[in-house]
């Protein structure tokens, strides 16, 4: 049976002279790995081979025997090409698609998710610094642990159930003293007072506590204060595969990332 969708290629390596084996990440169907045979021929079904990033609409076959389904058909409408570009804007791509076929399962559609990581990537593409790349990058790792159902609790301190203050700045501009942890084991942040309880935990600055606690804040955080938060992420997708992601030395550097 065949079936029709939209799909961003989250992976493509060789299979032969004139063939590929693709993870597709799907807008209906959820994450699928196929072979395309005769894909990297001059005249194919394909458009040409078939790129990182590249999107468009698909037709499959699942195979009900095989791990791999057979991509019949990849109409690729776009392939981001902008990202190459510039290296960190690459970089940030790349490290977001590594994570979204790390969490995700086979034909498990996570069809919002799809739509947030394409408007990422259409986003990456046009950013115009770094520090917005960065503020990207963020925000997407936050709704993909949301759609996968592993987000952290950010709004109380997840031992106690405290609500956090609200941080304000001290009368010489500095930010006040902080007293908010985050712990990947609990899942989230924690307050001063629980904080002995936990020895994986990562302190953080006010203007960091205070982005957690308000999305809307990271927009306008500054490039200290996104590497902060981008530091507690990459720890806590690491407690979370396992294994630290192998583009996270890439985001922020391999002394941050150990």
């Amino acid at each position: 049976m065949l079936t029709k969708d939209h799909a961003i290629c989250i992976r493509a390596t060789d299979y032969s002279e004139t063939s590929q084996i693709v993870v597709l990440f799907t807008r209906e169907n959820g994450k699928i790995s196929a072979i395309a045979k005769g894909s990297k021929r001059p005249k194919s079904s394909f458009d040409g081979p078939i790129e990182l990033f590249s999107c468009g609409q698909i037709i499959f076959a699942a195979s009900h025997d095989s791990k791999l389904a057979t991509l019949t058909e990849f109409e690729q409408k776009s392939h981001c090409s902008g990202l190459a570009n510039n290296l960190f804007s690459l970089n940030c791509a790349s490290f977001a698609t590594e994570l979204v076929n790390s969490l995700t399962t086979e034909y498990d559609p996570h069809p919002e998710l799809f739509d947030q990581f394409l408007q990422f990537l259409q986003n990456t593409e046009n950013s115009s610094s770094n520090r917005d790349c960065l503020a990207l990058l963020i925000l997407f790792q936050f709704s993909l642990l949301k759609e996968v159902g592993v987000q952290p609790i950010l709004n109380i301190c997840v031992n106690c159930k405290t609500r956090h203050q609200t941080f304000h700045r001290m009368p010489n501009g500095e930010d006040a003293r902080c007293e908010i942890y985050f712990s990947s084991s609990a899942n989230g942040l924690i307050c001063r007072d629980c904080e002995p309880a936990f020895t994986d935990k990562l302190k953080l600055s006010a203007a960091s506590a205070n982005c957690l606690t308000d999305f809307k804040k990271i927009a306008d955080a500054n490039d200290k204060t996104l590497k902060e938060i981008e530091k507690v992420l990459i720890y806590h997708f690491t407690e979370t595969l396992g294994r630290p992601p192998k583009m996270a030395k890439h985001i922020l550097g391999r002394d941050d990332v150990g």
